[in-house]
């Protein structure tokens, strides 16, 4: 009888032992959740870093020369993402292609002469300014420059607007 309490002894031993192990093993796999956790509230939080925009960075768009755009036109842009709208007065706008409501891309209805957005019906002139909300300010637009008679359209930094101003256009 004297062999079975050294037994029971043991097993109780091996038992305590399995669970110290068990229990350190979730509060490992606890503190690893937690750093991810925080890890990614840090990361969340922590500003971004603005990107220098230099003129290397394809931010400069050549659009072409001043006569290949009609007054009254609108020329489309797909990869730089903006249309080129030339007024009747013979200026020049750089719109953005995306909706100011929800971001939709809005495209150019030729026919109508106006951009209208698929998605929830905004309407917005050749300018960019409003005709039928649920847009509440007009279209975002990007600085335009002409040099020696060749329209450049500046793509480093998106110009937001609430309405549209004459100041904005640029001309030849």
């Amino acid at each position: 009888m004297s062999d079975q309490p050294q037994d029971e002894q043991g097993a109780v031993e091996a038992f305590l032992s399995r669970r110290h192990f068990l229990k350190r093993g979730w509060l490992a796999l606890g503190a690893l959740a937690c750093l991810q956790v925080l890890w990614m509230g840090v990361d969340i939080l922590r500003p971004r870093k603005r990107r220098q925009a230099t003129m290397d960075d394809d931010t400069l768009v050549i659009a072409g020369p001043v006569d290949r755009f009609a007054p009254g036109s609108v020329t489309a842009f797909p990869s730089a993402k903006f249309y080129l709208t030339r007024l009747d007065n013979g200026g020049f706008l750089a719109l953005s292609r995306t909706c100011t409501h929800l971001g939709c891309t809005v495209p150019w209805v030729d026919d109508e002469q106006r951009f209208a957005c698929p998605c929830h019906a905004s309407v917005f002139d050749i300018t960019g300014e409003v005709l039928a909300p649920p847009a509440d300010r007009a279209l975002d637009h990007y600085a335009v420059r002409i040099e020696n008679g060749i329209v450049k359209v500046d793509m480093s930094e998106t110009l937001r607007r609430r309405r549209y101003k004459s100041t904005q256009v640029v001309m030849p």
